[in-house]
């Protein structure tokens, strides 16, 4: 299993004198580096799959937050924004929007006609039921950006543990397949290159792997945590672009 998984993932390589072969050295290797190098790779693979997924996944909310503020901003009706919406499913914008409407919703159904003062009275005074309206509106809306935010960073910190460790379990598995290459040169009593060079370039694969799995993790564990800072911006904004809007034209 560990050898056909490190062909998925690494291929053969020749060079045009000698027959090197990575899978060669793989199967030449000890249990231990084999073991190493089989985690390296499904580590390897984990990442590849969560890189495209997220980037599938932060491209689409992108492109829909796009849609969004446009249906937002030329939209004259909250209900038709919030039709509109429905099928915006990526974008954080349409779900702070969506929550932010409901509780509106539920205040208009439970609003009064005359009396819009409350009987608790706060540090500064009495609370009018448009107060704390927009208090439960925009309490919604941050825990909805709460659970938004939670929703993009999904798996994200696995790469960036994939591109802390990887590199280590790689070189334990060099130091590792080392000590066992020099424990045999003591066991044949011969120092020379031809004896010494096989043991050692094999375990120097396991590092190799381990940083092959390691670079691209954690370029775009940078690239995606970027891109997740700037929809969290985009979310501040919009929230209070829309508390705002409240303010001046419904509560």
């Amino acid at each position: 299993m560990e050898t056909f998984l490190l062909e998925a993932v690494m291929g053969q390589a020749a060079s045009s004198g000698g027959g090197f072969s990575v899978i060669e050295m793989v199967k030449n290797a000890g249990i231990v580096v084999k073991f190493v190098m089989a985690l390296l790779v499904v580590f390897s693979i984990t990442s590849w799959a969560i890189i495209f997924l997220k980037g599938l996944t932060l491209r689409k909310a992108v492109r829909e937050g796009e849609v969004f503020l446009k249906l937002f901003w030329e939209s004259r009706q909250l209900e038709e924004i919030y039709r509109g919406c429905r099928d915006l499913t990526f974008t954080p914008l349409s779900e702070l929007y969506k929550a932010g409407y409901r509780e509106l919703e539920r205040f208009r159904e439970g609003a009064p006609g005359e009396d819009m003062t409350l009987k608790a009275a706060g540090p500064k005074g009495p609370v009018t039921k448009k107060e704390a309206a927009r208090e439960n509106i925009a309490r919604a809306i941050r825990r909805t950006a709460t659970s938004e935010i939670t929703r993009l960073e999904r798996a994200i910190p696995f790469l960036a543990t994939c591109g802390n460790a990887s590199p280590f379990i790689g070189l334990f598995g060099t130091v590792w397949g080392i000590m066992i290459s020099f424990h045999d040169i003591g066991e044949s009593g011969s120092a020379s290159l031809a004896v010494v060079a096989p043991g050692i370039s094999e375990a120097l694969v396991a590092t190799a792997i381990g940083l092959f799995a390691a670079i691209p993790a954690v370029i775009f564990y940078n690239h995606f945590t970027n891109k997740i800072r700037v929809l969290e911006s985009e979310m501040d904004t919009f929230t209070a672009d829309f508390l705002n809007i409240l303010d001046r034209h419904i509560l």
